[in-house]
């Protein structure tokens, strides 16, 4: 998992007992290295990683990486968690696109139900951005555009044949 730089941690179960703790932040870890650490608060080792990138707008970032299993290195570590990753992005199309927290139900079946059409929902919303070769917000973007481009469309009809119907007269 990841973890907040200002996170206390001991270099050793000494300094653990004696209460000499460094932030993630202080900790001298290399980029692509892993450690293990004691975390404040934890009893065990904690294996810990330093992953530094560049944001799109050419900024750097850092991710610290946490893992209980002491026996992985680097990759693996990182590995595992840009696979987990994906589940977040799921979580989160789900909540934002599929409106699975926005759920005004009040019976179990009702809540059942709602959350199996959100999952069917995120489901196609995958199909389609395999096919489309975009993300789920993209597709949600289009279809709201092509949705309010024929809401348009079919109001101009409308408001054109309710107009023809009308006879006005003037005194």
């Amino acid at each position: 998992m990841a973890v907040k730089d200002n996170r206390l941690v001991a270099l050793s179960e000494a300094d653990k007992r004696q209460g000499r703790f460094v932030t993630l932040a202080d900790l001298e870890l290399k980029p692509g290295q892993g450690r293990l650490v004691y975390f404040k608060g934890v009893s065990f080792p904690i294996l810990v990683a330093k992953q530094v990138f560049i944001n799109q707008d050419g900024s750097t970032g850092t991710l610290y990486l946490a893992s209980s299993d002491t026996s992985l290195t680097y990759d693996p570590l990182t590995t595992i968690y840009q696979k987990r990753w994906n589940v977040e992005v799921i979580h989160k199309s789900l909540k934002q696109n599929a409106a699975l927290e926005r759920s005004p139900t009040k019976t179990i079946r009702a809540q059942c139900n709602h959350i199996f059409a959100a999952m069917v929902a995120v489901t196609k919303l995958e199909c389609l951005k395999l096919t489309q070769q975009t993300n789920h917000f993209a597709l949600k973007s289009k279809l709201y555009l092509k949705a309010i481009k024929a809401a348009f469309a079919e109001l101009r009809t409308l408001n054109c044949q309710s107009l023809d119907s009308v006879k006005f007269s003037f005194a």
